[in-house]
């Protein structure tokens, strides 16, 4: 035998192990020890396995993402139009739609003047219902619109007035 070959394969075993170990981080090798008292600082961020490293869901990002670009108050408004029919009710929300909110007024137009009247009564129940399920979106109170009525003034001389009262009784 020679000297500084090993004699069998059971010396290489232990030194692979140990290899092994070294790299796993499980022992300490001199040259980590190094690199850790260079290193003084603990950066959590860019470490591996550490707390808050854990994979997040796409709704949990998304969250974090329209939190962080003030976009809450936003979707909030379009979820509160897009889902009108369960604030308001079914048969309520055939006969009305959501067409504009400006300062916190909410804007409803209806499909008669019936029914802009009947859920001006219900205000509070509809305002009460908006605030509890969209917070963010706002809203402060409410108005009920009727139905366009056609106008009498056609062209660029149009007489100023009242217009024919005895057609609308």
């Amino acid at each position: 035998m020679t000297d500084g070959m090993p004699a069998s394969g059971a010396e290489r075993v232990p030194e692979t192990v140990a290899t092994y170990l070294r790299l796993r981080g499980l022992e300490p090798s001199s040259r980590s020890s190094r690199r850790r008292r260079r290193r003084s600082d603990p950066d959590d961020e860019n470490q591996p396995f550490t707390a808050g490293r854990d994979p997040k869901g796409v709704g949990d990002v998304l969250s974090d993402l329209t939190r962080s670009a003030g976009w809450e108050s936003q979707l909030a408004r379009e979820d509160l139009v897009r889902q009108w029919s369960e604030v308001a009710g079914a048969e309520t929300a055939q006969h009305s739609s959501p067409v504009g909110l400006t300062d916190g007024m909410l804007t409803v137009r209806c499909d008669s003047t019936a029914w802009a009247k009947n859920l001006h009564l219900m205000r509070a129940v509809i305002l009460t219902e908006i605030m509890r399920r969209f917070p963010e979106a706002g809203v402060t109170g409410i108005r009920f619109i009727g139905p366009d009525v056609p106008s009498w003034k056609w062209g660029p001389r149009a007489v100023p007035g009242r217009g024919p009262r005895d057609t609308y009784g």
